[in-house]
């Protein structure tokens, strides 16, 4: 039997939880591993005090959710205690797929898995080991249930997991053009012909809550020393498997060795067990003690990737509208080549570039809607009399490039 727990979270002050199967859920090994998984990957390389974990966020956006039912609640609503449990289930698991560092690793350990498939695969398991009362909460999760405004509070443009990470992002990293207020969004949301829409005098708040969202997106998620870590870890870890593809042994945990040794398809990691289990035992932990080890290792690429990075002696990373013009590539490739004496071959895990976009909103059949006191529903851009909203409707593509720093200062200098 689960009595009451109290929750004091630094976000919203005390978070309450009587429900056993809900405290059960969060004692459960598949859950607790998010403890063990930071919310924001490496932006602790930029903002130190970015060390909160999923595990607080995924409580926070299930806090969230019950403010808003018992706000539809208030309104009028039938909401059954079956649904509010399952609402609360469904996002309180809704990041339970991620893997270490977040989106970091996501293609890098697993072949184009989503942590959203795997968050559902772990949610059938749980529904096995819970004797199927999982259920409604996964039929929730994957926009099945017929009452189509509990999905949007799970996911959608403007659902509790943005309005609690952007606030408790916001409060970690300090930055706070990132923080709304939450309690006036969620106290605006009502509901036309069983889909979420927003009472006309949130307008304001909605329009802030997109504002606060573009700009943490270029000043936190994919700030270019954020991204200039993560590229390197990347680097570091597919140099690792490289070299026991070779027949090198590498000390690590088991479990990221079976994620390093082999490169698994949907297929295979949804019908063995033994690798999801090795999944469930992966995070954060495994990788750190791992690079800590690698940095003694004999192989000169996995030595220098590993001591710069314990040490943060990280890549440049330079982010731009245009891509690095290829003359000045190609003098820093030659540049590189000379200085570790490395092959063309290798030039890969040091010379790393790409593009990342981001648009705080999209235009589609998942668009934020408006009601007046009329009852009459429209989209937000119609809704909105602020030309900046059109704007951020708009998507911005930026290129990176990642390289040592002292090579591309070289060549800065030349």
């Amino acid at each position: 039997m689960y009595p009451t727990k109290i929750i004091n979270d630094p976000i919203y002050g005390f978070i309450k939880i009587n429900n056993p199967l809900i405290l059960e859920l969060i004692d459960h090994p598949y859950f607790q591993r998010l403890k063990r998984i930071k919310q924001l990957g490496l932006a602790e390389f930029v903002y130190p005090g970015a060390h909160h974990t999923r595990f607080h966020h995924a409580l926070g956006a299930m806090h969230l959710m019950d403010q808003v039912l018992d706000n539809l609640k208030a309104k009028g609503y039938s909401i059954s205690t079956q649904e509010r449990e399952a609402a609360e289930i469904a996002i309180l698991l809704h990041d339970i797929g991620h893997g270490p560092f977040s989106h970091v690793l996501e293609y890098t350990l697993l072949n184009e898995v989503k942590h959203e498939d795997v968050s559902t695969l772990l949610m059938a398991k749980l529904n096995q080991h819970f004797s199927d009362k999982l259920s409604l909460a996964i039929e929730i999760f994957e926009n099945k249930y017929p009452r189509k405004f509990f999905h949007q509070l799970v996911s959608s443009q403007l659902d509790v997991d943005r309005l609690d990470y952007l606030s408790r992002d916001s409060f970690y990293t300090g930055v706070r053009e990132g923080f709304i207020g939450s309690e006036r969004l969620l106290s605006m949301m009502d509901l036309n012909n069983e889909q979420l829409v927003i009472e006309e005098k949130g307008i304001y708040s909605t329009e802030n809550f997109l504002m606060a969202r573009r700009l943490m997106y270029w000043q936190v998620y994919l700030h270019k020393t954020a991204i200039a870590a993560e590229t390197m870890l990347i680097q570091i870890l597919r140099r690792a498997k490289f070299l026991i593809s070779e027949g090198q042994k590498l000390p690590c945990s088991s479990p990221l060795k079976t994620f390093l040794k082999s490169t698994y398809t949907w297929e295979e990691f949804s019908t063995k067990d033994s690798l999801l289990i090795a999944f469930t035992e992966l995070d954060d932990h495994d990788v750190w003690a791992a690079i800590k080890e690698w940095k003694n290792a004999s192989d000169k690429i996995l030595k220098h990737l590993c001591t710069h990075f314990l040490a943060r002696k990280l890549f440049t990373c330079k982010l731009g509208s245009q891509p690095l013009p290829k003359a000045k590539r190609v003098e820093i490739e030659e540049n590189i080549k000379r200085e570790y004496g490395i092959t063309d071959d290798e030039l890969s895990y040091f010379v790393v570039e790409g593009s990342t976009s981001n648009a705080a909103y999209v235009q589609g059949d998942n668009t934020i809607k408006m009601v007046d006191k009329q009852g009459q529903v429209v989209e937000l851009l119609e809704a909105s009399d602020l030309p900046t909203i059109q704007a951020l409707s708009k998507i911005v593509k930026k290129y990176y490039f990642c390289c040592p720093k002292s090579v591309y200062l070289q060549g800065e200098l030349s």
